[in-house]
């Protein structure tokens, strides 16, 4: 393995002439003799590249039939394999094309790392190695390799390693700044940010278990300057177009642990409704929980959610958002919300929500009981619905898992069943019959509302065409 990291960082500099990423002079790092490595996995006319005098066609098939070999390799998960295959593709980079030396380094980093990462006998020193010589080797790629880089010190847990990575990336300067090094050193700042939030956070913790008022006070100063570095680097990503959770997320929670409420509220309703920023359901449910904890008018909130139920309208807050416009006093509120539990159930990740069916069922004995007039409301869900509900909720099959594993949930469906589909529907009749046998009285009951009301009501008005016998 020391041999690989060896020679793919020093063939890849060897291969390329670029420009220092620190003072901007040119240099060419000189190579050092290295000696032969004897692969025995190539194939005989991978072994022997040259760089020089080779046809184009010829130096092309070489270097995409040795990039496809790593490939297979990567996809097999065999790394050493991969390895061997790497050193021989560097030498297949002396391409004269500007384009293609252009794109070599990313390619080395990307390859060399994915092998760094899995490899068994890598180590966290050999890839940091390995990502500060190709730092330096392809410039452009600089911060981009930067980021990464931290993001691997990160999953092996080495906070301060990667905290002063970021702080070196951040005062890198390389020629004139491009608007797409400019976005990228935003990001840099950006997860600065977060780790100086992390250190923020420990400060809090340890300040809670202090005693000591004096070491209290002083341990509060430290947090009040990640507090000021985070928000400062947050608040410059939030205001590029793009969705920005982990940093939004964490720079309300720094804001609302020091009270500044109106900050909030400027953040999260920009991030929400800035029609330059992507459709984001996030935002519209960050907002909305900041406001639930402000207490805020059930009509503000309504409003917010609102806005979710067009985006993700199978989203978990539906049934608050349900709840609240049944308690409205309007009636258009009430038929909206019919509306909302009607479409959450229509996806199958709501199919045994025993709350959802609930609150389904309970709306349609509302309207059936105290509300004749409004029988068309249920009449034009179902009417959409008719067709594939059945099979989807209401078969032989279904009754009998939903009863096995949990008799509330068939009870409730039981009741939609029989009022959508009538006595006769399979769904129905099953679970019913199962109660009866049980000897559990609220079956009778259940079976004398939905016998009076789905005959008499719903197909007197129409809303049943016709019998779906599953």
């Amino acid at each position: 393995m020391d041999s690989f990291v060896e020679q793919l960082t020093r063939g890849a500099q060897e291969e390329f002439t670029e420009e220092s990423a620190w003072d901007g002079s040119a240099v060419r790092i000189e190579s050092s003799s290295l000696p032969a490595i004897h692969l025995p996995v190539l194939p005989r006319y991978l072994q022997h590249t040259t760089t020089g005098g080779r046809k184009a066609t010829g130096f092309q098939e070489t270097k995409t039939a040795c990039f496809n070999y790593i490939h297979e390799a990567l996809l097999e998960n065999q790394w050493q394999r991969a390895a061997e295959f790497m050193t021989a593709y560097l030498e297949t980079l002396e391409s004269t094309s500007a384009e293609h030396r252009m794109a070599a380094p990313e390619v080395v980093w990307r390859i060399g790392a994915e092998i760094l990462c899995h490899h068994s006998k890598s180590s966290i020193e050999e890839f940091n190695y390995f990502a500060e010589r190709i730092k330096n080797v392809g410039v452009k790629n600089y911060l981009k390799v930067c980021l990464e880089h931290v993001f691997h010190l990160l999953c092996n847990g080495l906070i301060d390693d990667a905290y002063r990575n970021l702080s070196l990336a951040e005062g890198w300067r390389y020629g004139e700044q491009t608007a797409a090094h400019d976005k990228e050193m935003k990001l840099i700042q950006a997860y600065k940010g977060l780790l100086d939030y992390y250190n923020w956070s420990e400060k809090r913790k340890a300040m809670l278990e202090l005693d000591d008022d004096d070491l209290a006070q002083f341990v509060e100063q430290e947090m009040h300057s990640f507090f000021r570095q985070a928000a400062v680097n947050f608040k410059e990503i939030i205001k590029i177009p793009g969705v920005w959770d982990p940093f939004v997320k964490c720079y309300v929670e720094l804001l609302e642990f020091y009270e500044d409420y109106d900050e909030v509220r400027q953040v999260l309703s920009e991030y929400a409704y800035n029609s330059k920023f992507p459709s984001n359901p996030n935002a519209h449910v960050y907002l909305y929980q900041f406001l639930k904890r402000q207490g805020e008018s059930k009509k503000t909130r309504i409003a917010v959610l609102k806005i979710l139920h067009e985006l993700v309208p199978s989203h978990e807050l539906m049934l608050e958002y349900n709840a609240m416009l049944q308690k409205s006093k309007k009636r258009k509120k009430h038929r909206l919300g019919l509306q909302v539990i009607f479409t959450v159930l229509d996806f199958a990740g709501w199919k045994e929500h025993v709350k959802a069916w609930s609150c389904l069922a309970k709306q349609i004995k509302q309207i059936l009981e105290n509300s004749s007039k409004h029988l068309y409301w249920i009449m034009e869900e179902w009417n959409s619905r008719k067709d594939w509900w059945p099979a989807f909720h209401f078969s032989h099959h279904l009754a009998k898992i939903n009863w096995q594993e949990n008799e509330s949930l068939a009870c409730e469906k039981a009741f939609v069943a029989g009022i959508l589909l009538g006595k006769d529907c399979k769904y129905f009749r099953y679970v019913s019959h199962q109660g009866h046998k049980a000897k559990k009285g609220r079956f009778q009951t259940m079976k004398k509302f939905v016998k009076k009301h789905s005959s008499s009501h719903l197909r007197a008005s129409g809303v049943l065409d016709s019998c779906i016998h599953l």
